[in-house]
């Protein structure tokens, strides 16, 4: 999966914004004001495509902390939350390694946990558009 794939699919989230409160090297996507998932090109976006080492998308998602530990072991493409809760967030590192539909569904549950932590006006109002 690819990064203007995955932005695509978080915009898709109901009330799903692009916010930059970390400046244009980061995309930071909210729903309701709340953080789900960033987006940036390598560590903090500061990546560079080399001859050696080519730059890959990094994107920080929510997940619960079990599950966390137990992606970590099948995917090497999935690390501790980069600048994040190492217990609350993982890392994917998008260089094709992970399957697209289970890059979503790390996104969806992402999405839900946070949906999740808000007032019930809040999430009829989410969860309505689903």
């Amino acid at each position: 999966m690819d990064e203007s794939t995955c932005q695509a699919y978080l915009l898709a989230k109901p009330h799903a914004i692009l916010d930059y409160p970390f400046g244009d090297e980061i995309k930071v996507f909210k729903v309701k004001n709340k953080m789900f998932a960033t987006l940036a090109l390598g560590k903090m976006g500061k990546a560079k495509n080399t001859d050696e080492q080519p730059a890959y998308w990094w994107m920080n998602l929510k997940c619960d902390p079990d599950e966390a530990f137990i992606l970590r072991d099948l995917f090497t493409a999935v690390i501790p939350g980069y600048h994040m809760s190492k217990k609350h967030w993982n890392t994917i590192i998008l260089d094709g390694s992970i399957p697209q539909g289970e890059i979503e569904r790390m996104i969806d549950n992402s999405f839900n946990l946070v949906v999740s932590k808000m007032t019930k006006k809040d999430q009829a109002s989410i969860m309505i558009h689903l």
